[in-house]
């Protein structure tokens, strides 16, 4: 059984996350809060609602197999209704959704949109599927979901594995028995059935935007910055893109899963991109030198963009690197030794709750499209997420020199106190 090709290029991302990890920082930062007491922090560190579902499904061959699908919807105190991606993964559990739906809280806080994290997946091997087998798939998990999803409850998205034709399919299946704004229901649709002008680009935009707001913070030209991005997909392909042509930046070094390119005067990114699109790998591209992954994340460069998976930037790199800044726009690419040996060498790292929500924040814009059935043209988003991303990054920054903290406590910080206030104010 093969899939289509381009149809589910794996999306170079974190393939698990300890929500263990997660809460302990949590806790941490959370105790340094104001009127914050064990109470609260039992409401923030437990989920809503955690949905396991047996999916059965008949395959090409005729045989069945049974799939173990997941939905967790974390907090929604601040109003509106859930939101986070579906991933198609073997590694899919109940922890890693469980974690990476409390990430998803606190990105919708910190960038002030009215969602709750949420986060959904289902423990597979897609390229071992057939298309049509993950069409019966992708309906199936649609409808054991039920009405735990809905426009106005829980609203899906694309994530690890999964596209804008697996939302396609999403919508269709639930609308077959709901009839009412259906087509909001999940985000990241194709423009053709509702689908928001700027989506695909939307986290790969949102990196740069903070990256380019953080080094002009520290009297730096973004122009003139050395830059090595870990990850070639969807994320790292469109940071690329947009550091090339809008701010002039040197990509330096690029990677993918087969290994990475390196040129120290820059990549042609124009002829790289039409290289990977006639060849499907940029192995044997032109004038640069090829090395292994973890090579290339120790090559001499100002900014690094881990966006592929998770721990990539372990304490060795952490030692070694002489970058000046490192953006996250994978999910938990720092690991924790690493996160403080980066901090005693004074080493800005964005934190991914800051650098990759641009994704969820035009979801937002499309969910809002899809619900007034007035759609925006490709400026109007680009300038809304700017507007949303340059104001959190604003509100990070500050709270990390009032409260002399990193980036990452910063931005935590931010988000519980805006998530803590709601619950209060609702009355637990």
């Amino acid at each position: 059984m093969s899939v289509a090709p381009g149809i589910f290029q794996k999306n170079l991302d974190e393939t698990s996350l300890s929500s263990e990890t997660t809460a302990n920082f949590m806790d941490a930062v959370a105790k340094k809060i104001p009127g914050f007491d064990d109470s609260m922090l039992n409401i923030i560190t437990h989920s809503k609602r955690e949905i396991i579902v047996e999916i059965p499904i008949r395959l090409d061959n005729g045989k069945v197999s049974v799939f173990r699908g997941y939905r967790v919807q974390h907090n929604n105190s601040r109003g509106g209704p859930f939101k986070g991606g579906i991933r198609y993964h073997h590694e899919v559990n109940l922890a890693e959704v469980r974690g990476l739906a409390i990430l998803m809280t606190w990105k919708a806080a910190l960038v002030r949109i009215p969602f709750g994290g949420a986060k959904g997946g289902i423990a597979c091997e897609p390229k071992k599927l057939s298309l049509t087998e993950l069409e019966r798939l992708t309906r199936a998990y649609t409808e054991h979901l039920g009405d735990n999803i809905g426009p106005y409850y829980d609203v899906p998205a694309p994530d690890v594995n999964t596209n804008s034709q697996v939302m396609a399919w999403m919508f269709d299946e639930y609308a077959k028995s709901h009839n009412n704004c259906s087509l909001a229901v999940v985000t990241g649709k194709p423009i053709e059935i509702g689908g928001s002008q700027g989506r695909e680009e939307a986290t790969g935009r949102g990196v740069v935007i903070v990256t380019r707001e953080l080094l002009k913070e520290l009297g730096l030209n973004p122009a003139e910055q050395r830059i090595i991005i870990q990850g070639f997909g969807n994320v790292g392909s469109y940071v690329a893109r947009i550091m090339h042509y809008e701010v002039g930046a040197k990509i330096i070094g690029i990677s993918t899963v087969e290994g990475a390119i390196y040129n120290e005067n820059g990549l042609n990114i124009p002829e790289l991109l039409s290289y990977q699109a006639k060849h499907g790998t940029i192995k044997d591209f032109p004038n640069c030198d090829w090395m292994s992954n973890e090579e290339m994340l120790l090559q001499d460069c100002d900014v690094l963009i881990p966006a592929a998976l998770a721990g990539s930037v372990d304490a060795e790199v952490a030692q070694k690197t002489n970058a000046k800044v490192i953006v996250e726009a994978a999910n938990a690419p720092v690991t924790i030794e690493a996160d403080a040996i980066l901090n005693e060498r004074k080493i800005y790292v964005v934190p991914g709750i800051l650098a990759n929500p641009g994704g969820v924040i035009v979801s937002y814009f499309e969910w809002v499209q899809n619900l007034q059935q007035l759609y925006w043209t490709y400026e109007d988003v680009v300038g809304r997420l700017e507007k949303l991303i340059v104001d959190a990054y604003k509100r990070t920054y500050t709270a990390s020199i009032e409260h002399n903290c990193s980036l990452r406590e910063a931005a935590l910080r931010v988000a519980l106190i805006d998530v803590i206030k709601s619950i209060k104010l609702r009355g637990f």
